[in-house]
C-alpha cells in the first residue's frame, strides 16, 4: 500500500463541452502536483469505465508518480485496473464488504455528510472519509445540505481517520477548510472549469503545502 497522502485530491470527469476528459484532467493534476486522483464516472458502462481506468493507470505508471489512483464506486474496476483504492458512497457496499472484495492492500474511502455517517465509516474500517459538501457545490445536483466549517470542526473532533473535505472548495476558501481540520481538500470545478487547469492545480498545491497537508496523518 502506498503512503496515504491526501492533501490535494482531484476528482476527474468527462466534460465534452469543454473538450476535457478524465485523462486531460489527470495530466494537469499530475503536472500540478496532486496527491490523489479519483476517477468518477456515473454515465459510462462498466467496460468503458474500465478502459478509461486502465488508461489512467498507464498514465500514472509512465509518469513515475507516487500519486494515488482511486476509482469511485466500482470495486471490480478498481481491482482490474490495479488502482490504489476505491471510494464508496452511503448507498454502496460498506467498508468491510468492500475490503473483502478488493483485498487488504487497497485503500477504502467512504463518503459522509454528517457525524453519524463519519463515525460509522471509521468503525467499519474506512481508511479515510470524503466529507461534505462543505459549501454549496455546482458539481453534484443531489448533494446533501452543506455542513459548513463548523460541521467540519465537529466531525474532526469525532473521528481519528483522515478527512478529505469536498464540496464547493476553491482557491478562495481552501485555506479556511484546512484551518478547520481537514487533512486534505478534494476539488472538481475549481480545476476542471479553470482556463489553465495545471496552473489551478499548482495554486492549490501551494495552499496545501503551506499547511503541511501533503503527508501521512
Amino acid at each position: 500500500m502506498k503512503q496515504l497522502k491526501l492533501g490535494l485530491y482531484l476528482i476527474t470527469g468527462d466534460y465534452p463541452e469543454l473538450s476535457r476528459g478524465h485523462l486531460d484532467i489527470a495530466r494537469a493534476a499530475l503536472e500540478g502536483g496532486a496527491d490523489a486522483i479519483q476517477i468518477r464516472e456515473k454515465e459510462a458502462g462498466t467496460q468503458q469505465l474500465l478502459q478509461t481506468a486502465l488508461e489512467m493507470r498507464n498514465l500514472l505508471d509512465n509518469n513515475g508518480s507516487e500519486c494515488l489512483f482511486i476509482v469511485n464506486d466500482t470495486v471490480d474496476v478498481a481491482v482490474a485496473a490495479k488502482a490504489d483504492g476505491v471510494h464508496v458512497g452511503q448507498n454502496d457496499l460498506d467498508p468491510r464488504e468492500t475490503r473483502s472484495l478488493c483485498g487488504p492492500a487497497m485503500l477504502v474511502g467512504v463518503s459522509a455528510s454528517n457525524i453519524r455517517e463519519a463515525e460509522k465509516a471509521e468503525q467499519e474500517g474506512a481508511d479515510y472519509i470524503g466529507l461534505g459538501p462543505i459549501f454549496e457545490t455546482p458539481s453534484k445536483a443531489d448533494a446533501a445540505p452543506p455542513i459548513g466549517l463548523e460541521g467540519l470542526r465537529l466531525i474532526r473532533r469525532a473521528v481519528r481517520i483522515p478527512i478529505v473535505a469536498i464540496g464547493g472548495i476553491n482557491h478562495d476558501n481552501a485555506e479556511s477548510v484546512l484551518e478547520a481540520g481537514a487533512d486534505g481538500v478534494a476539488v472538481i470545478s475549481a480545476v476542471t472549469m479553470a482556463a489553465d487547469m495545471e496552473e489551478s492545480v499548482r495554486g492549490l498545491r501551494r495552499l496545501v503545502d503551506s499547511y503541511g497537508k501533503g503527508r501521512k496523518r
